[in-house]
């Protein structure tokens, strides 16, 4: 499963197998079903990531991805929230970047707790 819509809230996703990916086709050549991992640029930076993670409820939420179990990190407010936001920016972390590392869980389990997270960041 990996996130292919931009969604309410979503301002990308990057991912080797989308096509919009720039090393698309390299990953074509060197994977044979993509990798687990997808990054989503949340709209509204640091804040927004965090809400979307309390939002999730079956993911694990920690710094160390690629488990059986989809894990999901916030590198601006945990791994890399001692750097400066231009330091962040340097290494590619953005505020509203969130990794998601897709695990063994039933895929409409794991949809429907990423669609719940992102109500979250809709305003009311």
């Amino acid at each position: 499963m990996h996130i292919t819509l931009v969604e309410e809230g979503v301002q990308s996703v990057r991912y080797p197998f989308l096509t919009s990916h720039p090393n698309h086709e390299l990953a074509k050549k060197q994977m044979s079903l993509g990798g687990g991992i997808d990054t989503v640029e949340i709209v509204g930076g640091i804040e927004s990531g965090r809400t979307f993670l309390d939002g999730l409820k079956m993911f694990s939420l920690t710094a160390k991805l690629g488990d059986t179990r989809s894990i999901a990190t916030h590198p601006a407010s945990t791994t890399h929230s001692k750097l400066s936001q231009e330091e962040r920016t340097e290494v590619g972390i953005t505020d509203g970047l969130v990794r998601i590392s897709i695990g063994l869980e039933y895929i409409e389990d794991i949809w429907g707790d990423i669609d719940n997270a992102l109500r979250f960041l809709i305003p009311k």
